[in-house]
């Protein structure tokens, strides 16, 4: 199925700027509070928006519509970048500020509608309380604040292969609840 969101990464792949900043106005608004969610500072999440925002844009040409929706691929290229980040502030032995609710992101202008937002992050979270506790906090610890699954590990104090398996049943389960959301 072709989507707007698809078309426009096209473009962006045949050099449309315009299509570029439509991709972006239409995109950074859901990217944005996943990136600040994950590395906690301000100033950081705008420098890895942009940095996530740039490389979509060279790499327009290796979209495959068949492999996932633009939205998936746009919001993996931020949570990968948004960890690198984080684990780059922490090799570094930088402090992170406190966390940041979930509401906080960018202003409301631009972008995909304030209420349809909304209404996605209310069914995403409803689906993550229908996952299992154990499913949910690894899932939770992996998107939201960038631990590997060997830190997963580590933290709730459960071998590696029992981790990767709440983290794969999980995001299979979570997949279930909101492909019947929609």
């Amino acid at each position: 199925m072709k989507t707007l969101g698809g078309e426009l990464i096209r473009r962006m792949a045949a050099g449309d700027r315009e299509a570029f900043g439509r991709f972006y106005d239409r995109y950074a608004p859901l990217v944005h509070p996943l990136v600040l969610r994950i590395v906690r500072d301000p100033t950081d999440a705008a420098d890895v928006l942009q940095e996530v925002f740039w490389a979509a844009w060279q790499a327009a040409t290796t979209y495959d519509e068949d492999r996932g929706t633009p939205e998936a691929w746009i919001i993996m290229r931020a949570r990968s970048r948004a960890i690198d980040r984080v684990r780059a502030n922490r090799r570094r032995g930088e402090t992170f500020v406190a966390p940041v609710e979930d509401a906080a992101g960018p202003g409301e202008a631009g972008g995909a509608d304030p209420a349809t937002r909304a209404a996605d992050r209310a069914v995403v979270r409803a689906g993550l309380e229908r996952l299992p506790d154990a499913q949910r906090e690894v899932i939770e610890l992996a998107y939201y604040e960038g631990l590997t699954q060997t830190e997963i590990a580590e933290r709730v104090k459960q071998p590696l292969g029992t981790v990767k398996t709440r983290i794969r049943l999980g995001l299979e389960r979570l997949r279930e609840v909101l492909k019947q959301a929609t």
